[in-house]
């Protein structure tokens, strides 16, 4: 895929060296590399120019983004792909159940990045397969996609400085007695294991849940719960809420109570951010799939 973005310098930026300001707009330093390899890759006003030149009111930066994925390394594969948003820089994708994020051993053809390569060949076009906000297999709903190295950059910037707020729905085993509240316990990796979590309280890392309860089935003992995350550790939900007494139903790590589903209740309803590049305020959700529909 090719990308150009075109920058006119403001008084502002009069003087800045032309890397100090691709740093200042969100480029990486591995990004600025990148730029300098390629040809045409950085222009000043229509010429190629090093980043240590400096810039002058009114000039024109036009950068030149050109990637090609690396053949044969994801299998394009026909799999559900449901495209909530999609522009020249970002890609929402609504996940469905039963499919991890990037191929690993014994899942190679059945990940969204099989499903992502499939879509842009279906287009005649390339792109790397970049996932910002990972989800777990089972847990359906929202995830960014990056379709270019700079937009990845200042997305995982924005995601570390919390500026992308991830919402969730869940249902969990259990009735909360409170309406709202706010779940600070750190997590670790669960001692001999290299996949289960735990709140550790003496050796884990700061991790923060709010939730907010949406409804309250008494017969069945269940609760429907919205949930927005500061921090952003392994299964912080699932382990969160089974650390309150409340875990997700159907979750086969931390509750694998299979009576209402067959997968964690977990689902990536809602997402807020500002666009990578032309700044504007973004707001994407998704409804419950059908088997959280129950309640």
């Amino acid at each position: 895929m090719e990308r150009i973005l075109n920058y006119k310098i403001t008084e502002k930026e009069n003087l800045m060296p032309i890397g100090l300001f691709l740093r200042s707009m969100g480029f990486s330093a591995a990004n600025v590399i990148a730029l300098k390899k390629l040809p045409k890759g950085i222009l000043l006003n229509s010429r190629p120019v090093y980043v240590t030149e400096t810039l002058r009111t009114g000039d024109c930066l036009t950068v030149r983004i050109a990637e090609t994925a690396p053949p044969g390394k994801i299998m394009p594969c026909p799999l559900p792909f449901v495209v909530v948003y999609e522009d020249e820089d970002i890609l929402i994708a609504n996940k469905p159940a039963n499919m991890p994020i990037h191929p690993s051993p014994n899942n190679y053809d059945n990940t969204l990045a099989n499903a992502a390569a499939s879509y842009f060949a279906s287009r005649h076009t390339s792109c790397v397969f970049r996932c910002v906000n990972r989800l777990d297999r089972d847990t359906t709903g929202l995830t960014i996609l990056a379709k270019h190295m700079v937009s990845s950059s200042i997305l995982s910037g924005m995601l570390t400085r919390r500026e992308i707020q991830r919402e969730y729905t869940a249902i969990v085993s259990g009735l909360l007695p409170a309406d709202e509240g706010t779940i600070d316990a750190p997590i670790s990796r669960q001692e001999g294991s290299v996949i289960t979590r735990r709140v550790n309280l003496e050796a884990g890392e700061r991790a923060v849940t709010h939730y907010r309860v949406l409804k309250r089935d008494t017969e069945r003992n269940l609760t429907l719960l919205l949930l927005w995350l500061e921090t952003g550790r392994t299964h912080q939900i699932r382990v969160h809420m089974k650390y309150l007494g409340y875990p997700l139903i159907g979750d086969y790590l931390y509750n694998p109570d299979y009576t209402f589903i067959n997968r964690q209740a977990l689902h990536s309803s809602r997402l807020l951010f500002r666009h990578p590049l032309r700044g504007e305020e973004l707001t994407f959700v998704a409804p419950l799939p059908a088997d959280m529909c129950f309640l």
